[in-house]
């Protein structure tokens, strides 16, 4: 982290740069590359709007081989990501991020996103984990730190990341074929397909298609290992260290810790069967079809179809424990994520209105199974599932019996469907006066079925011909209704606790931006946006629960009986999370000349609440488990500034901000309030910061271009809302590495034989962070710097180019989760070379 006197340096270093260069003769062509971007709603340049916007136009995508979320990513100070491999991350934008995220299932009970995730016009972000789309012919990237709420909603808290693809052209036929051919060291070969057509159908429409393939090789190796429920957190005593240096209180300690257990068998599970290197293989295919329609000369339709296949098995965490990306696994590991997603998009004018009404549907199935071993390490009940071991009171004979084998995994099916509606109209772009205003609306349906299965357990039944289903249930899923049920069972031998859940979201908005030209050099923006969002479950969490206690002389930790939950609703309890209200912007612009400008903003930010699993639930000191969460909500105070200075050849932008957040949203597992995962407003926190951006072209090298970028942040807790221990005041939020920058220089020089040669290396670099705001779940991930390098020629419509990343195999920590008391941090794919080939026509 900074001091404070570092950080008013920074931001006083910045301001005079600007300032140096207000005096030069600035040029508005030539030079530097102008952006077109959507980010206000409005097509408009980059350098020309009062908003922190991060571009990367086809060009540099290209340049930095793009393909899926993490490579994006790692290009963006100040935006990281928490996860555990394709399809399973989650994006965080200056910091704001409180929990581990959810890695054994999609997660219905999950909180909502605070980053929003666009595809064009369409919001997909997800409750859980993101949708995984592929950069496939994508016309830019737009990234958009800070409250973005009265434009883009809820999901937009902490930021807004936008894929913009190519639309069709119209009367041109052409496009592209692209090949690549990798090798990843100590891993196996990963090679990709892309092609890209636009075909003019009639004189008013067009068409443009991709379609694509890609498969990555795997880096991790599954190794033999053996484990037994010996290791269970049943027999850890209290003062335990755990590897991230806490130990284990008193409330977490094993009920039987210290117990004589020589007369019991454990038996081991063995993953022989599934030892493989490199086991961690990626697959990507899928198409997109776009149809662009000029209905007249004032309206246009555009209609876009995508369908994506992702499926990836193995892991992308290694144990540092073990050796060089190197875990032990006891279950196959396995997620098939496929998706389509149809938008339409109607533009026009309507008297002086330009008019945009916009809508989208999203189907996505995922089918998971994850190794669930790893609980063994903090299931304290554990033994009551996979034992038949009768433990005595003290005094008594020393228990017996056999524990089976802890070899236990999930079976996860989620199908998520999200519809949504937009209709917005912007008056005239040279008006003194100028207003974006609209409605939206979105109905996002997640159904999930997860199955806890442990094998060794077998369900016996209270009565004869009473299965285990989900007939009549509500159980532990707070105040859900049981109504819903997408299978009524019975459970499937070895499953034990199920939970079949339906979540629902649907939010309703007005939303607008008035920006008022003062003079010819101040304008000042006021935004609005009103909410209304609803957040509703229905279903059950079933289990089987063997503690038999009660009814005999011996507490029983597994005669592997299966139960269900009583119903549980709560009368007068909430039956639903809902939540409206206002969030407003206020935005100064100062344009002293056509390449300055400089703003200051206030913008407000939120995220929808959600029910709670054990709401209800009592705690120390009168506290009670809150049966639905309110919003999270932040306030933004930012400055920016944006320049082109010196003859158009040095383009310097940036922003000083200062955030504060209320009532942040986390996951905590805290025994001494209940012995369940819980959600709260847990705490409230504080975020300052320093984020810029350099392009420089300089005038005496023609053909290169040296780029880089870099974020600070001070992150702090500093207020803790909910009676834990587990979060403390003046620790650091997750996710939030204190320094990020990158730099990349590019030259291009023309060949004797006329062709063009380019070079390009890069470095990355990012600071420690930490996993978790909670402290018993946290882990601490090492700051990294990785180097890349290409080169290539291009020569009319082909190209070749050959590269290496991560040049000197830095094993670079992108995330860690040690909910389950073990280190399982994801690691960067290591030093790889390789080949691309294109052919434009």
């Amino acid at each position: 982290m900074f001091k404070q006197r570092a950080l008013s340096t920074t931001i006083l270093s910045a301001i005079l740069v600007s300032a140096a260069g207000a005096g030069a003769a600035l040029a508005q062509e030539g030079g530097l590359e102008q952006i077109t971007v959507t980010a206000t709603k409005r097509a408009a340049s980059a350098q020309s709007i009062p908003l922190a916007v991060n571009a990367m136009p086809e060009s540099t995508l290209e340049e930095l081989r793009v393909d899926v979320f993490t490579d994006y990513l790692q290009q963006l100070p100040g935006v990281t990501a928490g996860g555990s491999g394709p399809g399973q991350s989650t994006i965080y934008i200056r910091g704001l991020a409180s929990t581990t995220p959810n890695l054994t299932t999609a997660g219905v009970a999950g909180l909502a996103p605070n980053v929003a995730f666009y595809l064009d016009e369409q919001p997909l972000a997800q409750p859980g984990r993101n949708l995984d789309v592929y950069a496939a012919d994508l016309q830019r990237i737009e990234v958009l730190p800070g409250p973005q709420g009265t434009l883009f909603g809820s999901s937009s808290q902490a930021g807004t990341v936008r894929l913009i693809t190519n639309r069709p052209v119209m009367g041109e036929y052409g496009g592209g074929v692209n090949f690549g051919l990798s090798s990843t060291e100590g891993g196996d070969m990963s090679h990709k397909f892309e092609a890209v057509l636009n075909v003019p159908v009639a004189e008013n429409i067009a068409l443009r298609g991709v379609l694509y393939t890609d498969t990555q090789g795997g880096y991790i190796d599954n190794v033999a290992g053996t484990i037994n429920a010996s290791e269970s957190a049943r027999f850890r005593p209290a003062g335990t260290v755990r590897a991230n240096g806490v130990p284990v209180s008193a409330g977490r300690a094993g009920f039987q810790a210290g117990s004589d257990l020589s007369g019991v068998t454990f038996l081991d599970a063995d993953n022989a069967a599934l030892v493989e290197d490199d086991f961690n293989e990626t697959k990507y295919q899928g198409f997109r079809i776009s149809a662009l329609a000029d209905l007249n000369t004032e309206w246009s339709l555009l209609v876009s179809h995508t369908q994506q296949q992702m499926e990836s098995e193995g892991v992308f965490f290694e144990d540092p424990e073990l050796g060089d990306l190197e875990i032990q696994r006891y279950a196959d590991d396995l997620i098939e994520d496929d998706f389509s997603n149809t938008s339409w998009t109607l533009e026009g004018r309507l008297g002086m209105l330009d008019v945009v009404y916009t809508g989208a549907y999203t189907d996505r199935e995922t089918t998971q199974t994850v190794d669930y071993t790893d609980y063994l390490f903090v299931g304290q009940y554990l033994p009551y599932y996979i034992c038949d071991v009768a433990v005595t009171y003290p005094g008594a004979a020393a228990p017996s019996g056999t524990c089976n084998a802890p070899n236990l995994f999930v079976d996860s099916r989620t199908n998520t469907t999200v519809e949504t509606h937009e209709f917005r109209f912007n008056t005239p772009e040279d008006n003194r006066w100028r207003l974006t205003a609209g409605a939206f609306y979105s109905n996002l349906e997640l159904a999930e079925l997860n199955d806890f299965t442990y094998p060794g357990s077998i369900p016996l039944n209270f009565a004869p011909n009473y299965p285990l289903t989900n007939t009549a249930v509500t159980g532990a899923i707070g105040n859900a209704s049981p109504g819903y049920f997408s299978d009524a069972g019975p459970f499937p031998e070895g499953v034990i606790f199920r939970n079949d859940v339906l979540r629902t979201d649907e939010q309703m908005g007005f939303f607008g931006e008035l920006t008022f030209d003062v003079s010819d050099e101040f304008s000042v923006t006021l935004g609005a946006r009103h909410y209304d969002i609803e957040v509703d479950l229905e279903g059950s969490a079933n289990s089987s629960f063997g503690n038999l206690g009660a009814a005999t002389d011996a507490q029983i930790f597994g005669t592997n009986i299966s139960a269900q939950f009583a119903p549980g609703n709560t009368v007068g309890a909430p039956d639903k999370a809902a939540t409206d209200g206002m969030i407003f912007k206020l935005t100064g612009t100062w344009t002293p000349q056509d390449n300055l400008l400089f703003y200051a903003t206030y913008s407000e930010g939120f995220r929808p609440g959600l029910l709670n699993r054990p709401g209800g639930a009592s705690g120390p000191g009168g506290y009670t488990v809150p049966y639905a969460l309110d919003t999270d909500d932040v306030q933004n105070y930012e400055f920016g500034w944006k320049t082109d200075l010196f003859d158009n050849t040095l383009r310097f932008n940036g922003s000083a901000f200062f955030v504060e957040i209320e009532n942040l949203q986390t996951t905590i597992f805290d025994p001494s309030i209940v012995n369940l995962f819980f959600s709260d407003n847990a705490a409230n926190a504080e975020i300052r910061g320093v984020e810029g951006d350099v392009t420089w072209v300089p005038e005496t090298m023609p053909g290169l271009t040296v780029s880089g970028a870099f974020s600070i942040l001070d992150t702090e807790i500093t207020e803790v809302l909910t009676p834990t221990n587990d979060v403390i005041a003046g620790s650091e939020l997750a996710f939030a590495p204190g320094f990020q920058a990158n730099i990349r220089a590019r030259y291009e020089w023309e060949m004797e034989n006329g062709w063009m040669a380019h070079v390009m290396p890069q470095i990355v670099h990012s600071d420690d962070s930490v996993s978790d705001v909670i402290e018993i779940n946290k882990a601490r991930l090492d700051g990294y710097t990785m180097g890349s390098f290409s080169t290539g020629v291009t020569e009319d419509n082909w190209r070749v180019e050959l590269f290496i990343d991560n040049i000197t195999d830095e094993r670079a920590q992108l995330s860690n989760n040690f909910v389950f008391d073990r280190e399982r941090v994801t690691i960067a794919r290591p030093r790889t070379w390789g080949v691309r080939v294109g052919v434009d026509f």
